[in-house]
């Protein structure tokens, strides 16, 4: 016959008592390491994969260097104990700019390395081609390199974030600053025909309004696999325009520059962000031939005396020469690769022990952080509502050695 704990002796009480607290104490305990610690593919008690896809090849392999910074950055990382003691695996692929290599290369992050994470793929074309896909594995494909507008949208895209300013409002910023100073200039637009270049065009028509039609005088545009743009700016100048928006990654950016002083045609050039390495743009194009050149930034620029002997900058100059030496100190997509990565870091330790996918989107869409190297006034901020981390840029005019900030910090 069983006994009941109640009709027990005092001294054999205690002893059910306490064996009994053990195991509940025991079993709340397990509960409590299940609930604190919860992991989805890509993230154990030691490690965190994280994914990424950027053209080492191809006709914009400048872009490179930001998958270099990334690896350097998480190299720090791992230094230093990893986040919250999880070593960082970083897998970076190449794509060559091509959309359908993109799709290839994230199938092979989330079917076969199984990341927890695709951090930073770059393009817009590319981006678009692995968003659906990205979004049924629900596997966040976050602070996506590109400033496409459409990767902003938590309601169709829940698993999709950008990180960089949105191209549309950046065109928005360059028609308000031609309509605030130059209200008839003659326009010409040379962009990229593709997503890319279309997203750019809309928030640039959008400010200039009714105007635009008046305003711009000729458009042309290109593709990524043209050797050259000669053409198109030779007809260009043809047009009488006094006004020049280049809508163009680097390499095209550069031609663009050189061959407007190859054939005398001297406008009020305006350049995509994108395109504001001096390293990659600037130099090939010719300093000299870059005099006046407007753009905007949301970084601070590594070649700019302005910023040395920060501690800001003095951080990323020690940070580069350990972590990636072999690279361009001034060039500003390092920046670019170097505050993204730390912005990641910031979700991935607010994430805690909680390594799933659903809670890093949580916690992305929570997000209020300034990486030391984003412009003073600058910060990335989200919400549940709001997938647009940065949403303000700074103008500046290149002087012949460095762009220098001029007006203030503007925003959509």
């Amino acid at each position: 016959m069983t006994r009941s704990l109640i009709s027990a002796r005092p001294g054999t009480r205690r002893r059910l008592l306490g064996a009994g607290l053990a195991a509940t104490l025991g079993l709340a305990a397990t509960f409590t390491a299940q609930a604190q610690k919860r992991y989805d593919p890509g993230a154990s008690d030691t490690e965190i994969k994280i994914g990424h896809i950027v053209p080492y090849s191809g006709p914009v392999s400048a872009y490179g260097t930001i998958g270099k910074a990334a690896a350097g950055y998480f190299a720090k990382l791992n230094a230093e104990g990893g986040i919250n003691g999880r070593k960082v695996t970083f897998i970076s692929l190449d794509d060559a700019y091509n959309p359908s290599k993109t799709v290839e290369q994230a199938r092979k992050l989330v079917e076969q390395d199984e990341v927890l994470v695709l951090f930073g793929p770059l393009g817009t074309a590319h981006n678009l081609a692995i968003q659906r896909y990205m979004n049924a594995k629900k596997v966040p494909q976050l602070f996506v390199a590109t400033g496409a507008t459409r990767f902003g949208d938590p309601k169709a895209f829940p698993w999709t974030m950008g990180w960089q300013p949105t191209y549309q409002t950046e065109g928005k910023i360059y028609a308000q600053h031609i309509l605030s100073t130059k209200p008839n200039a003659k326009i010409a637009v040379l962009m990229q025909n593709d997503d890319f270049g279309k997203d750019f065009l809309k928030g640039f028509l959008e400010a200039l309004g009714d105007k635009a039609k008046t305003m711009i005088v000729a458009q042309s545009t290109y593709e990524v696999t043209d050797p050259t743009i000669d053409s198109q700016m030779v007809n260009l100048k043809a047009s009488g325009a006094d006004t020049f928006f280049s809508i163009t990654t680097p390499k095209f950016a550069a031609q663009a520059i050189r061959k407007a002083a190859d054939i005398g045609w001297k406008p009020t050039q305006y350049l995509s962000s994108v395109s504001v390495s001096v390293s990659a743009v600037i130099k090939p194009a010719g300093p000299e031939n870059a005099v006046g050149v407007i753009s905007a930034t949301y970084l601070r620029d590594p070649a700019d005396d302005m910023w040395k002997g920060s501690k800001e900058y003095e951080d990323y100059k020690t940070w580069f020469s350990k972590y990636y030496p072999s690279g361009d100190l001034s060039d500003s997509l390092n920046v670019l690769g170097y505050s993204s990565a730390q912005t990641l870091e910031q979700v991935l330790r607010k994430a805690g022990d909680d390594l799933t996918r659903a809670n890093i989107m949580k916690v992305a869409a929570n997000l209020q952080y300034s990486p030391p190297m984003l412009y003073p006034g600058i910060e990335v901020k989200t919400s549940p509502t709001d997938f647009y981390p940065i949403e303000r840029m700074q103008l500046v005019r290149f002087n012949g050695t460095r762009y220098e900030p001029f007006g203030k910090v503007l925003g959509d």
